[in-house]
């Protein structure tokens, strides 16, 4: 099985367990995303959390070695689609939900940790949207996501850089909710959220849904998944991703 469901203690947690791909996501770990959704939606949950198996990485995004046979706008839409209801449905739990970002977290694998509401991040992991690299967009909704969580300027250099960043780097700009830098640290941060009743937290957190339909965040994220399939299909990104996968089978 590519992923686990585990509750305990009021917790849902969430882990991508493809360790020898670095938790690529595959269409199994889009089903386990559905999965959980359903699950917290309908569980006496308090909290989710969303890590994965290791400590080398969080998610390298989507898995290269399937996913590059879509070669078309019409063939690349329903996968990037799919993922990114997976990750509104996430994002609007009524309940928070934590990235714990054990390692290196890269393209949709930030996607993932930005639709939650908090990210821990280990503090030997990178992450970045390096999208930019194989010539396409962020296209799970993450790109719009991220404009949510930061500054303007930080996310659009967050974006634009493509490149990884520092755990120290991703607290200063704000991505980063904090550095962990020992398993004491989550304790203390889940034992801070657990002190306050789990209505408060629904309460807050129905404020910020509110405020996503107002503002029409589905509707945006939907313009972003589109854009992206249309330059997924361009000849600019099959080579780039020939090129990726060349160096690394090396």
């Amino acid at each position: 099985m590519s992923y686990h469901i585990e509750s305990a203690d009021g917790v849902m947690t969430f882990t991508i367990d493809r360790p020898h791909i670095r938790n690529a996501v595959n269409d199994e770990i889009i089903d386990g995303m559905e999965e959980l959704v359903r699950s917290a939606g309908k569980s006496e949950v308090r909290l989710v959390i969303v890590t994965a198996a290791g400590d080398q990485a969080f998610c390298s995004g989507g898995d290269l070695s399937v996913f590059h046979a879509l070669r078309t706008e019409e063939e690349a839409y329903p996968m990037l689609k799919r993922m990114s209801q997976a990750l509104y449905a996430l994002k609007t739990l009524p309940i928070p939900v934590i990235a714990l970002v054990n390692g290196t977290a890269v393209g949709g694998g930030c996607e993932i940790a930005t639709a939650c509401d908090y990210r821990l991040v280990k503090a030997h992991a990178k992450c970045g949207f390096v999208q930019g690299n194989l010539v396409i967009t962020s296209g799970w909704g993450g790109g719009t996501y991220l404009f949510e969580a930061l500054q303007h300027d930080h996310a659009l250099q967050m974006l634009g850089e493509a490149r990884l960043y520092t755990a120290d780097e991703l607290e200063t700009n704000g991505w980063a909710t904090k550095v962990i830098r020992s398993p004491k640290d989550i304790d203390v941060f889940l034992s801070q959220m657990k002190k306050v009743r789990p209505e408060v937290h629904r309460a807050y957190k129905e404020m910020a849904i509110r405020k996503w339909k107002e503002t029409n965040l589905e509707g945006r994220v939907e313009e972003e998944v589109r854009r992206c399939a249309q330059l997924w299909a361009e000849d600019a990104h099959h080579e780039a991703v020939d090129k990726f996968l060349n160096k690394t089978n090396q």
